[in-house]
């Protein structure tokens, strides 16, 4: 007899290969932190790990790009893939907490994410960052990123940065936010029967 209390692997792997990008990216809801990244845009490399990190995930990404050109497209594709694959990952998404608010300091920066994983993309940011450029990285690049996550996912995703003096650490704390967010939304709730909606379906 099958045992209706032992929770299916929730997991997800996927390629994508265009004429400006080539990605292959995995993963695990029910992971540990672990992150294994190569992918030409180092800032999102370190945002990544941070999201990993904090979400108890585990994630590897291999993505190449033109960033010749810049760094849109390879950030813009991976944004999709992330999408993709943890949507695929939450399946039916019987007994979900769903919800989740976080806020998260770095230093003179808080940030705040609020997700519904919904299966209703929306998307709204709120935002002002001192500097247009952090490295090499632009920081228009965290909106776009953030809009194709929130889009493939499928899933309500609010970000606010309160404030800060620091670019770098307002980035970080919304991607240390959006990370035990995530973590806490897609969170199995054993009070919960079936999908958390009224409809009986998300």
């Amino acid at each position: 007899m099958e045992n209706n209390n032992e929770q299916a692997l929730r997991q997800a792997g996927l390629s994508r290969k265009t004429n400006e990008t080539d990605i292959k990216l995995s993963l695990n809801v029910d992971g540990s932190g672990v992150s294994e990244l190569e992918t030409d845009v180092p800032f999102l490399n370190h945002m990544l790990d941070l999201f990993t990190k904090h979400g108890q995930f585990d994630l590897s990404v291999q993505a190449r790009g033109d960033i010749e050109i810049d760094d849109h497209h390879t950030v813009e594709d991976i944004g999709i893939c992330l999408g993709q694959a943890l949507h695929e990952a939450l399946g039916d998404k019987k007994g979900i907490k769903r919800y989740a608010s976080v806020f998260v300091p770095m230093d003179e920066a808080l940030a705040q994410v609020v997700i519904d994983i919904s299966n209703r993309p929306h998307f709204e940011y709120r935002a002002t960052y001192p500097s247009q450029q952090v490295g090499s990285f632009s920081t228009e690049l965290v909106q776009e990123f953030l809009w194709k996550f929130a889009l493939e996912a499928r899933i309500t995703l609010h970000v606010i940065v309160h404030y800060g003096s620091n670019t770098h650490h307002m980035i970080e704390a919304v991607f240390k936010a959006l990370g035990r967010a995530l973590d806490e939304a897609t969170l199995i709730d054993p009070r919960v029967k079936g999908v958390p909606s009224t409809k009986g379906v998300l």
